[in-house]
Parts: C-alpha cells; structure tokens; sequence
C-alpha cells in the first residue's frame, strides 16, 4: 500500500515539474538576487574573481590540484571571505585524431575539462548552506561527434560529474547550493576555428556569440534553472541520441554534416600549432 502510494505521489510530482518548466518557457519565473555576490569563474591559466566592487585575476594551473588548494586559499585571504558563486568554465580541446594525439595532450585535456572540477570550494559552501556551481560542459558533453575523442570524453565526464554532484547534495537536503549544467553550442571564440556543419544547416545554427551565450547562462543561473542547452534546438540530438536507434542517428548526422565537422577544425588546429598557437579558453 505504501509502495502505491508513494508512486502515485511521485508520478504527480513528475506531471506537475512538466507542466511548471512548460509554463516557464513563457512565463519567466522570479529571479533571485546576486548583487555582492562573489564570482569566480575558472579558466586556464587564470581565474577570474569578481566581488561586484573590483574584479582579481589570479594565475592557477587547474591540471595541479595543489595550486588549485593553494590559489583557492589565497582568494580566501585576499577577499576575506569564501566564494558562494562558482563558473567551471577552463577547457580544452587536442585538435587532433586519436591515433595522432600524444598521450600528454590527452591526459591535459581530461585534468582541464573534468578533473579541475573536483578540486577546492564545495566544502565551504556546504557547510554555509549557501552557494551555486555552474558548469560549462557544451552540448559534446550531451552527444559526440568524430574527432574530438578526448574532448567528449572529458565533457561527458564533467555532465556526469555536475548531475551526480547535484543528486548528492539534494541527497544530503542541502538546498541552499545550487547547480547549473550550461551547454552551449559551438561560441565562436576561436576554440574551435574551422568546425564546419553544412551550409544548409548553419543557417539555422551558426556559431554562437560569446555575449549572447553568458546572457543565457545568466537567466538560468539567477532563476536556479537545473540546465541550459543554447540554443534551445540543440537538446533535439541529445533525445534523439536517447530514444532512436543508432543508425538513424548516424543518417541524421550524415544529413547535418556533423559527422565530419570537425575536420576542417583539425586542419586548423595543425595549422595554429605549426605557427605555435593554441587555443585554451
């Protein structure tokens, strides 16, 4: 009796957050207030930390967990106080194949684009109750393309990571840390010059503009929105991915030429590191 009412509880809980995150694509839900907040949004080689009053840049190699202890100490000290607001946005791509990528590459783009996010800053804000992580994971951390093997491994590891960092601390009833998984497509910054889907199709889903993306990441973080696929077109692949059979998913590829977009970025990536580029955001 117990177990049919727990399920009939459950699927009226289920039915209801449907019909409230349909509602919310009009209606825009009340925004909490980050004002004074203090942000620190990752990167490599460097963090960036903004208090509202002044913004601090600090020089942190993200692959070495003790300069990642010893850097997030010292924006303790300096701020005198411990940083609520959370960016894990340092990535990296190899822009190479498999068979050609030396294993060091590989080994940094995992530690840059997964491992980092393990280190530093989570203890604190549970222990206050009071916080919120944002990861930028990108939509090949949802679905993979050809190429780019080490760079959907680490973005698949870091979803993996954000959503069960986000089950343990609902497990754990900590409601006050919160948590965003941003996937954005393809942002034109020049991480991934040369990636090229058909004409037809970019059309409807060129690369995107840094400033538009940040805007979007922003109204789901004030509004506690648990993820952001941008634009909202390219969750299509992710269930696609989930329900279709894997060849139909292969034709759609084929048809979108995603399944050779990242060619003409490794041409360019080889280019850039002939000419001692390379692009790390």
């Amino acid at each position: 009796m117990i177990f049919l009412m727990d399920l009939q509880t459950m699927l009226l809980d289920v039915i209801y957050f449907i019909l409230r995150n349909s509602i919310r694509v009009f209606l825009r839900p009340r925004t909490k207030p980050i004002d004074g907040e203090l942000v620190l949004i990752t990167g490599q080689p460097s963090w960036c930390v903004d208090g509202g009053v002044r913004r601090t840049a600090y020089t942190v190699d993200v692959t070495n967990r003790d300069d990642v202890y010893r850097s997030a100490e010292l924006v303790r000290k300096d701020l005198g106080r411990d940083v609520p607001m959370l960016v894990n946005n340092a990535g990296a791509v190899a822009g190479e194949r498999m068979l050609d990528c030396p294993d060091e590459l590989i080994e940094r783009t995992m530690k840059v684009n997964c491992h980092a996010l393990f280190w530093a800053f989570l203890p604190q804000m549970k222990a206050q109750n009071h916080g919120h992580i944002v990861t930028i994971a990108g939509v090949l951390g949802l679905f993979s393309t050809a190429c780019v093997e080490g760079y959907c491994a680490s973005k698949f590891a870091a979803v993996g990571f954000h959503e069960c960092l986000a089950h343990e601390l609902l497990a754990d009833e900590v409601e006050g840390v919160k948590t965003t998984l941003v996937c954005p497509y393809i942002v034109d910054t020049g991480m991934f010059e040369g990636c090229k889907i058909r004409e037809e199709v970019e059309l409807f889903l060129p690369p995107l503009e840094p400033q538009y993306c940040v805007e979007q990441a922003m109204n789901a973080i004030v509004i506690d929105q648990p993820l952001v696929c941008i634009p909202r077109l390219t969750s299509l692949p992710f269930l696609c991915r989930a329900l279709l059979p894997w060849e139909s998913n292969v034709i759609m590829y084929r048809f979108m030429g995603s399944d050779k977009c990242m060619y003409p970025f490794i041409e360019t990536k080889k280019k850039q590191t002939t000419n001692g580029s390379v692009k790390v955001a």
